[in-house]
């Protein structure tokens, strides 16, 4: 069996910069390193990163952290859950989960247009949030007669749907949130 990759972010989305590290870390001032709290651009992966010595880093400042020479991160010290964010960074994600799909609404165009049967008795489509077997087949009908464009286009041609960047932007704070063990935006 093929060992599946782990997933590399090459640019994030900064949610939080905390430049004496976090409030709780008891150790002297002295000791206490800047910490930045991010979101991935491509995978949604939530990581805890080391700035350079005397960088800063503003709230939705895009930062490149992929391989080969970085200008503002030192290293990446891990993943985050959503719990582990700070109140400012879980303030600042859904916002900055909205700006990457609206940038990128090409890619969950393709989703809706290209899901396909998890197993005999579900479909992907279903994974999405307030989105049921009436819904699922509407779409299904719908991109059977023509592909999907826009986001406003799903929403004309199915009837009743919930709006479908709402729908995303939950399903991707699910996935972040593990509430579900099909990933379907986040880390794929």
């Amino acid at each position: 069996m093929m060992q599946k990759q782990p997933v590399r972010e090459e640019v994030v989305i900064v949610l939080d910069y905390l430049s004496h590290g976090y409030p709780f870390d008891s150790r002297p001032m002295h000791q206490k390193t800047p910490i930045a709290q991010a979101i991935g651009k491509d995978h949604f992966s939530l990581l805890e990163l080391a700035p350079k010595k005397g960088i800063f880093l503003q709230p939705f400042e895009e930062v490149y952290i992929g391989e080969g020479k970085r200008e503002k991160i030192h290293h990446i010290i891990g993943k985050l859950t959503m719990d582990k964010l700070t109140e400012t960074a879980k303030m600042e994600v859904e916002d900055v989960i909205r700006a990457i799909v609206k940038k990128n609404e090409k890619r969950f165009i393709d989703f809706f247009n290209t899901a396909g049967p998890i197993n005999t008795r579900r479909h992907q489509i279903e994974l999405l949030p307030g989105v049921g077997k009436k819904h699922m087949w509407a779409i299904l009908n719908a991109r059977k007669e023509k592909p999907f464009t826009s986001l406003e286009d799903i929403k004309a041609r199915v009837d009743l749907m919930p709006n479908p960047e709402r729908v995303i932007i939950k399903r991707i704070k699910m996935e972040l949130n593990n509430e579900d063990k099909h990933k379907i935006f986040v880390g794929s």
